[in-house]
């Protein structure tokens, strides 16, 4: 593919992986949105690479031209599965770009969800044409992380799992952890503040980006924050995943990294 995939209306498939559902649709790159309507079809359970495999092939057979992005909710490297998180254990260790390049008879870009969604926003969203680093962070069951710098990604920075006062910072400040404790949005804004606060010490980003469900109420703690950077909601929710794969699966094929991921 000579011309850039990013331009002209072209397409790319993109199939995002989690742990209820497997959800893919075909994406026009130059605007960022479904050319088709999504497909979502349940998460086998057990979710075995072979069975997860099975149903990715099947979304994906749907739309058999063009490039094709996978998410997964693992750290991933060189296409193979380094952890496993809401998927059998099982996955550790699996190359799953190898697999799906088998059963689907093509190329397939493997990447890490949160990695998908933080491109997805900085293509088409709240991040497009930020210069400078951007952290994308999307607070559910756990907190994913996407780094990019001038619009090129830091793959799999899993700053979820970043040590804060003695705590996995996933466990005190996700979604999920304000639901289980029942906090407020004032006292979760709190944790949030240490949480980001930290990440700001670090990494000095120019702006953050708020995703996952829980950026549908962004008015009722993202306002109670007070950091250096400005923080705005994610744009395009839960259509990131999807977006994001075909995004760099689509760039993948034009200039290819020295890893098989997008330098771009």
């Amino acid at each position: 593919m000579s011309d850039d995939v990013r331009t002209g209306g072209d397409r790319a498939v993109g199939i995002d992986i989690g742990g209820s559902g497997i959800k893919g649709a075909p994406v026009d790159l130059s605007t960022g949105e479904f050319a088709e309507d999504r497909v979502r079809e349940p998460t086998p359970q057990p979710s075995t690479p072979g069975a997860v495999a099975d149903v990715v092939a099947a979304i994906a057979a749907r739309w058999p031209e063009g490039p094709l992005g996978v998410t997964f909710p693992a750290v991933i490297k060189d296409g193979v599965a380094m952890t496993a998180a809401n998927v059998d254990k099982s996955w550790i260790g699996t190359d799953a770009g190898d697999l799906l390049r088998t059963l689907t008879g093509r190329e397939v870009h493997v990447v890490n969800d949160a990695d998908a969604a933080g491109v997805a926003e900085a293509r088409y969203g709240a991040a497009k044409g930020v210069r400078g680093v951007v952290l994308v962070a999307t607070l559910g069951t756990g907190i994913g992380t996407a780094l990019l710098h001038d619009g090129v990604l830091v793959p799999n920075t899993e700053l979820g799992h970043l040590e804060v006062d003695g705590h996995d910072a996933e466990t005190r400040a996700s979604d999920a952890a304000r639901d289980r404790e029942d906090l407020s949005w004032k006292d979760w804004a709190k944790r949030l503040q240490r949480y980001f606060s930290t990440l700001e010490a670090l990494l000095q980003p120019d702006l953050f980006v708020v995703g996952g469900g829980v950026s549908k109420k962004s008015d009722k703690y993202l306002p109670l924050l007070d950091l250096r950077a400005p923080v705005v909601p994610a744009q395009l929710l839960n259509t990131a995943g999807i977006v994001g794969a075909a995004a760099l699966a689509a760039e993948a094929v034009t200039a290819p990294g020295p890893t098989g991921t997008s330098p771009g």
